[in-house]
């Protein structure tokens, strides 16, 4: 291990974050941490592997769509804490807006459900969103809206 690193440290993650016509596509988590969750289709960066590169391969794995990388939109620090306060788990996600290609949502890898969401359905009751994902969804189809 490197110096200054931990096995306690952040975990590198990026998300694919894939918008058009005013719509994203999402995946439900099928795996903990957050099963059932909504959020947008991501996973590990890695090793020699830029976040941007990471995003459109997991977008491809969880999803079967296939996408370009425009450009980062923000990063995310999810902290998951235990009932004592204690963290478990710390993310830090790197969202990446993406350029949508070919395909059709399909739930692969990790993902029980993956689909197109309209920005008006992101406050359906029936959709249990991550953190941030609704406002990084708004965020996503303005910048499409303003470079079309």
């Amino acid at each position: 291990m490197q110096r200054g690193m931990s096995a306690n440290a952040p975990i590198l993650g990026a998300i694919a974050v894939v918008a058009q016509d005013d719509h994203v596509i999402l995946v439900q988590r099928g795996k903990e941490p957050r099963k059932g969750c909504w959020g947008f289709p991501g996973g590990h960066v890695e090793l020699g592997e830029t976040a941007l590169d990471a995003a459109v391969r997991e977008l491809q794995e969880e999803t079967g769509v296939v996408a370009t990388p425009r450009s980062y939109l923000t990063n995310i620090d999810v902290i998951l804490r235990d009932e004592q306060d204690q963290v478990t788990r710390h993310y830090m996600l790197a969202a990446v807006l993406c350029d949508y290609v070919s395909g059709t949502p399909i739930a692969a890898d990790d993902a029980a459900d993956a689909r197109w969401v309209s920005a008006e359905d992101l406050h359906a009751p029936e959709l249990q969103l991550l953190d941030q994902v609704a406002e990084l969804a708004v965020l996503a189809c303005d910048l499409r809206r303003a470079s079309t």
